[in-house]
């Protein structure tokens, strides 16, 4: 992730991480005013899901261009995550008094169907934490009935985070994000987890009670073969999950198109990530990745899974709303440092 899929994020399933009134960086809350100007058309259209970026990592990958924090700011005593939350607090407030004021009908918005924590990592947080945001959300916005609650997992035991909390305060859909099945295409990434802690956390998913798990997979990784991407497709296919999110992994260069600066959507990119990015590019092939989008399809829907946009595949039943609010392009909000709505 907002937008339709963020198809070349090469980060997670869901959505993109832009235009929030609280900026990365920012030391303080923003206005009403500055709420109500950085939501257009919040006037018109009542939202029918939110978005919520938690912008905390345990370490950055070396092509994440999002809105992350590592290290000292994720972990550890003088880490920033309840500070984070607090004006995630503040920011639905005001958003939600902005709705209230600008709504050009006198009935309710109806309560809504979709609530999406997305990262970063939000399984970094406390099942307290998470908790309290969604009665927020609740409160101010009202939750339908059946509402997904999704909430994005790192594999790992150190990362994965309080499954059966998350599970009693009101998640209903786990997207964990194991991008391979494949131990040297996951250090070639970057990624602190093992093929071993992907399955782990499906298991751990499934004896919580999660109704959907989705598992986030990427195409096109620099040394990666067809052969040994549809070995890491068939591996996370025999877990079961109810859905697939496929993304070819990109390494664009968000300096360079005017994504990053005060005004920009992105994070600058580091100096080790653009060595890294430079060294691995000419490693990419997009024949190949079509080849691979491929293989996906014929794998995934003789696995029971089909294919019901760019990126996406699922079960019958299975699908994202989430997903679907950006595709169809329904309204809704975003909180956070680098979220976006529409």
């Amino acid at each position: 992730m907002g937008t339709t899929d963020v198809v070349a994020s090469g980060l997670y399933g869901e959505p993109d991480r832009r235009g929030s009134a609280l900026q990365a960086g920012s030391t303080g809350s923003p206005t009403s005013a500055e709420v109500s100007v950085a939501t257009p058309g919040l006037a018109a259209l009542a939202p029918e899901g939110l978005y919520v970026h938690i912008p905390f990592c345990v370490s950055v990958c070396p092509y994440c261009d999002f809105v992350v924090y590592a290290g000292a700011a994720a972990r550890g005593p003088s880490h920033r995550v309840g500070e984070l939350v607090g004006a995630l607090h503040v920011e639905l407030q005001l958003r939600a008094d902005a709705l209230d004021a600008g709504l050009r009908t006198e009935a309710a918005p109806s309560p809504l169907g979709s609530l999406y924590p997305g990262g970063g990592t939000p399984s970094l947080l406390s099942a307290e934490q998470v908790a309290g945001l969604i009665e927020a959300v609740a409160d101010r916005f009202g939750l339908a009935a059946d509402a997904e609650i999704t909430l994005e997992a790192n594999p790992g035991p150190d990362e994965i985070g309080d499954l059966d909390g998350f599970r009693d305060a009101g998640v209903t859909r786990l997207s964990l994000g194991a991008q391979s099945m494949g131990a040297i295409a996951l250090r070639r990434v970057g990624r602190r987890h093992s093929p071993e802690d992907v399955e782990d956390a499906v298991g751990a998913a499934r004896r919580t009670g999660f109704g959907s798990i989705n598992v986030d997979l990427l195409t096109d990784i620099p040394g990666q073969s067809v052969d040994s991407f549809g070995r890491s497709l068939s591996q996370v296919l025999e877990l079961e999950p109810d859905h697939l999110s496929v993304y070819a992994l990109s390494l664009d260069d968000p300096d360079a198109e005017g994504l990053t600066g005060t005004t920009g959507a992105h994070l600058p990119v580091r100096r080790g990530a653009r060595r890294w990015r430079d060294a691995v590019r000419e490693d990419q092939s997009d024949d190949r990745a079509a080849q691979m989008e491929r293989l996906t399809d014929k794998l995934a829907t003789a696995a029971g899974l089909q294919r019901y946009e760019i990126a996406n595949l699922a079960r019958s039943g299975q699908r994202s709303r989430h997903n679907l609010l950006y595709w169809r392009r329904r309204p809704f909000l975003a909180l956070g440092p680098g979220a976006h709505a529409s």
